[in-house]
């Protein structure tokens, strides 16, 4: 099944350790669609990334198109906090050479305007635009989003680990 990843999990090192099945297909965009960092984390409370239906055809989420196995989604599921945090959901993706396709995406459904990313999880969406080749504005646009230190620094330490 296809798998539309447009936030942290666009950083392949990052998919690979969470779902070893993923496997690339390419860039993909998400029309109408505007990148937020407004969904509230349960796990750490922080504020992470989500497609927020704009209706603009001027708006765009970019993201990579994976292929993953079924078998995994329970998986990938729990990771993405499905019931709490996100739901799934199956929409058209255009990839930039090839047509649509029909993928599954994540949508947020605890939204904020309160919390801020924290650094890592900012610093997984960037090297995943820059790995993926996304335009400068496009990067530029995620850099520019405001984030913060974790906490616990044992936690942002691991998460930037997988880099090395």
């Amino acid at each position: 099944m296809y798998y539309f990843a447009y936030g942290s999990n666009m950083a392949q090192a990052r998919l690979q350790r969470r779902l070893a099945s993923a496997r690339r297909i390419g860039p993909a965009v998400l029309p109408s669609y505007r990148l937020m960092f407004n969904v509230a984390s349960s796990k750490d409370g922080s504020a992470k990334c989500n497609a927020m239906l704009s209706n603009d055809p001027a708006d765009l989420v970019r993201g990579i198109l994976f292929d993953i196995d079924e078998a995994d989604l329970p998986l990938l599921d729990c990771h993405e906090g499905v019931g709490v945090e996100y739901r799934s959901a199956l929409l058209e993706v255009d990839l930039e050479e090839d047509g649509t396709r029909e993928a599954l995406i994540y949508l947020g459904l605890s939204l904020t305007d309160t919390l801020q990313p924290f650094n890592w999880y900012k610093e997984h969406v960037v090297r995943g635009a820059l790995e993926n080749r996304f335009p400068e504005d496009y990067v530029t646009r995620i850099r520019a989003v405001s984030s913060i230190a974790d906490p616990d620094r044992e936690r942002a330490v691991l998460e930037l680990s997988i880099y090395r």
